[in-house]
């Protein structure tokens, strides 16, 4: 499927929830990536993705602020852990990307992020962007997340505002 969720075949993984409206995960966001996200053990997270063309930056490039979103979200996603009850909510105070070679569009991609130190409000996690295939990295980036303060976010109405682990 082009531009959105491929099925991923990795073992058993924990599947993570999505969200009605996110850009990254949000299945009912009619611009959105839609990508279904898997903790394939502690700390690590997986996702593959097949980038449609209207993402493109340049004919057969993905835009750089696309790619630099995937290494957000995927990065921070890291630290979110498998309860789905109990979810780690971070935004981003820090990302650095490294663009090490156009990624392109049309192409399966594959996409891991590994969570690194965790305090008790911050933590910093990597995120890369390989080709499905060959493994080659095109892209990889670091951030520095900071929870979502509690009254910012209520975790008791998650299901209601459409946060849930969703069917394949």
């Amino acid at each position: 499927m082009i531009g959105g969720y491929i099925e991923y075949n990795a073992g058993m993984p924990t599947k993570q929830p999505n969200s009605q409206m996110c850009f990254i995960c949000g299945l009912e966001n009619p611009v959105g990536l839609h990508l279904h996200i898997y903790e394939t053990e502690p700390g690590v997270v997986e996702t593959v993705y097949i980038a449609p063309g209207h993402f493109q930056g340049y004919p057969g490039v993905l835009h750089g602020g696309i790619v630099a979103a995937l290494i957000d979200e995927i990065s921070s996603r890291a630290h979110m852990g498998s309860d789905p009850q109990n979810p780690r909510f971070m935004f981003t105070a820090k990302l650095d990307v490294k663009y090490r070679k156009n990624v392109p569009v049309g192409r399966k991609l594959k996409v891991i992020g590994k969570a690194g130190k965790s305090k008790s409000r911050s933590a910093e996690a990597w995120a890369g962007i390989y080709d499905a295939e060959t493994g080659e990295l095109y892209a990889e980036g670091n951030t520095l997340s900071i929870n979502v303060p509690d009254e910012k976010l209520d975790t008791s109405r998650l299901e209601e505002l459409g946060w849930k682990v969703y069917p394949d």
